[in-house]
């Protein structure tokens, strides 16, 4: 078997018989961030679709801390685990709190980028510490308790730990977008959404 064969087969779409399960995958297919693949691995079993949909959705979605920062956090998780599938993922709330491609492009070399704020590196900081397992330094929570409240430092490490172990394991499936509802492009990277789209044209 070569490296990129799919490991795990998507759930059968005519299983997914639940009207909450089938309003979070046309949810997933319109908005992204996840994409309606990975969901399509998690409903195999019910209780692990709802247990990582309702973690992320109160802790990415929604929460205490910056939406936008949690996202820089773990489009950072995905070039550092090398998991293309996540990393060519948008949050569209994020890109409407102003996020934009240049961020992402900076943010192996955070820290040397004069576009990230103290508070977004304070916070990729921590993702890094996180993805690496670097030491836990005074200077790494001096940064993070002048930035945040506790609660967000809580819903912060929560969410890395969360997404980073989902895109370790993502990227061992091997999955592709556009193969699970096929023809979506929501919350796809412009590069990632020409290709889905072009994917779906039909043949002339």
């Amino acid at each position: 078997m070569t490296q990129d064969v799919q490991r795990l087969p998507y759930v059968n779409a005519s299983a997914i018989t639940d009207p909450a399960m089938r309003a979070e995958f046309e949810r997933a297919a319109r908005e992204g961030a996840p994409r309606p693949e990975s969901h399509a691995i998690r409903a195999h079993v019910p209780a692990v679709f709802w247990s990582f949909a309702n973690a992320w959705n109160d802790t990415f979605v929604q929460g205490v801390c910056d939406h936008a920062i949690k996202e820089l956090c773990r489009l950072y998780v995905s070039q550092a685990v090398n998991c293309n599938y996540c990393g060519n993922q948008r949050s569209l709330k994020a890109q409407a709190q102003g996020l934009v491609e240049d961020d992402v492009l900076a943010l192996l070399d955070f820290d040397k980028a004069e576009r990230f704020n103290p508070r977004q590196k304070a916070a990729l900081r921590l993702a890094e510490a996180i993805t690496w397992g670097l030491e836990s330094t005074d200077e790494l929570w001096q940064g993070l308790n002048t930035h945040f409240e506790t609660p967000q430092i809580v819903e912060l490490g929560f969410f890395i730990g969360l997404t980073m172990g989902q895109q370790r394991w993502n990227r061992l499936i091997n999955m592709g977008h556009g193969q699970f509802m096929g023809g979506t492009t929501g919350g796809l990277a412009p590069a990632a959404a020409t290709q889905a789209s072009v994917a779906a044209e039909p043949a002339v």
